[in-house]
């Protein structure tokens, strides 16, 4: 038995797995996007949608869900977002914005711009 699978023996209950095929039906309908109870992201998956929806019926469903299994509450307040771009993670840009509220002056640009022929910045 893996850690997933020990991590996930409350899917074994009746009224949890009941929860959570409804809010794979109420994701189905909304996004189009069919969820497998073997994925290994499925709690984080259930908890983006959740936060995208607009269905007030999915996150009371999904509310529930937390409520009755605490561990789904402990492992999303875990994983602490990060930026991506194009799947990529990227570097938190604070330190141009501390620079800006330091009261330092933006550096000016290094190469000239010209735009037909004038010299532009």
């Amino acid at each position: 038995m893996n850690s997933n699978t020990h991590e996930r023996t409350w899917l074994f209950e009746p009224e949890l797995l009941r929860l959570v095929h409804q809010c794979r039906r109420l994701i189905q309908s909304e996004f189009g996007i069919k969820l497998h109870l073997n994925q290994d992201d499925l709690e984080e998956q259930l908890a983006d949608y959740a936060e995208k929806t607009r269905s007030r019926h999915l996150v009371h469903t999904w509310e529930a869900l937390k409520q009755r299994v605490p561990e789904l509450d402990r492992s999303m307040a875990t994983d602490a977002p990060k930026k991506t771009y194009r799947g990529q993670p990227i570097a938190d840009d604070e330190g141009g914005i501390q620079k800006e509220e330091m009261g330092e002056p933006p550096r000016p640009r290094h190469n000239k711009v010209i735009y037909r022929g004038q010299v532009i910045g």
